[in-house]
């Protein structure tokens, strides 16, 4: 069956998983990113200059998380401006949960590695 415009913007694909935090107190969403969330979270990372692409690898999980944590009706938790704060929490916790937005967002592990190498 071929889907039409309507169907594939109403489906329902963006899911989440409920992680606990010890160092919070508490369980957090992790949900997929938007197309266009990804787009932005890329467009954080890399650097363009003419030909030249780099990476800026500051706050990078919080980058990602800052696009996936939600509350319950799917709502971010955390603004682009708030990153910087995200980012001053426990490495324990947001290496908890970096790996899970890893996994829901489809960033292999050599996705990563290619984007904070040096």
């Amino acid at each position: 069956m071929l889907l039409n415009k309507d169907q594939i913007l109403g489906a329902q694909d963006l899911t989440h998983e409920d992680v606990h935090v010890p160092e919070w107190g508490g369980t957090v969403r992790i949900r997929m990113m938007t197309g266009s969330e990804r787009d932005a979270f890329e467009a954080a990372v890399y650097e363009t200059k003419g030909k030249d692409v780099t990476v800026n690898r500051e706050n990078f999980r919080a980058q990602l998380l800052a696009r996936v944590l939600v509350d319950e009706e799917g709502k971010r938790l955390f603004s682009d401006a708030e990153i910087k704060a995200l980012g001053s929490k426990s490495a324990a916790a947001l290496n908890r949960l970096f790996p899970v937005a890893q996994k829901l967002n489809g960033l292999a592990a050599d996705d990563v590695e290619e984007l904070t190498k040096n």
